[in-house]
């Protein structure tokens, strides 16, 4: 067999002299493999992005005070020409609604007939019905005369009559501001809400000769309810059969309330409320 050849020997660490102690290494060397110096170009560069931002701005700034300012679109509009012609006459005070309204209210009411006796509760007023009055026709006044606050309530003006111990008849003009809130709007929708919700038991509304709820003509959204039973509680009373009408016409809620010793005839209360809408 062939004798592997011998491996040569690691080459032997160098040894200093007899009597001289080895060089020794700098401690700046040594680190040098595992710290590197701090230099100086991120600093540069920083500084000269702030200088560039700082003289772009600065040349912008001189740039538009050099030109001259951009003119804006005007405003208003350009001067209309003035019209040819005479101009309206304003309407007469019998058609201008809103004059009618801003008068005395009770002038608008419909007029007792004749033989009609004026209602005992009325005897000696003079027609007006005050806020905390008309909240104290409402089940609950206290919470009625805050909610008519609420409202706008500006004043309310009323009248009644009584026709051969037959029935009764009570009107009511409520009139509001409406600055911020549509109080008439308002008043028609929740007292037709409530004559439903109350005759519910007596009538299915539209249906049915003796009761039911129907519109009057004339008004988009006015009602007529009329009672086929009589009232709950009242079967002793004198007058225990009630009809109701609601309606509204700008500012002024119109309510018409009929208490009959017999059921209502629904033509007597239609012709009531159309009547006393074309007053207003």
């Amino acid at each position: 067999m062939e004798e592997e050849p011998a491996r040569p020997a690691a080459p032997a660490e160098p040894t200093a002299p007899e009597g001289h102690p080895p060089p020794e290494t700098p401690a700046s060397v040594e680190e040098a493999g595992t710290t590197r110096p701090r230099g100086r170009t991120t600093l540069l560069i920083g500084a000269a992005t702030v200088l560039g931002l700082v003289a772009g701005a600065c040349a912008g700034v001189l740039v538009q005070a050099d030109r001259e300012p951009t003119k804006l679109p005007p405003l208003s509009q350009t001067a209309l020409a003035p019209s040819t012609g005479k101009a309206p006459k304003p309407l007469p005070a019998d058609q201008d609604r809103q004059v009618r309204t801003e008068g005395d209210l009770r002038d608008l009411l419909l007029k007792k007939p004749r033989g009609a006796e004026e209602a005992d509760w009325l005897k000696g007023s003079d027609g007006w019905m005050d806020l905390a009055g008309y909240a104290g026709t409402f089940g609950n006044p206290p919470s009625a005369y805050e909610a008519l606050l609420r409202s706008e309530f500006r004043r309310a003006a009323v009248t009644a009559w009584e026709v051969d111990e037959a029935y009764t008849v009570e009107i009511r003009l409520i009139q509001y501001r409406q600055e911020e809130v549509l109080g008439a709007t308002e008043a028609n929708a929740e007292n037709q809400y409530f004559a439903t919700d109350v005759a519910s038991e007596y009538f299915v509304a539209g249906h049915g000769d003796g009761g039911g709820d129907w519109s009057i003509p004339g008004t988009g959204d006015g009602r007529v309810f009329v009672r086929a039973e009589p009232e709950r509680g009242l079967d002793g009373s004198q007058f225990p059969y009630r009809a109701e009408a609601h309606a509204r016409r700008g500012d002024i809620a119109v309510e018409i309330w009929v208490s009959g010793a017999e059921r209502i005839d629904k033509q007597m209360i239609l012709g009531l409320a159309q009547r006393q809408m074309e007053r207003l």
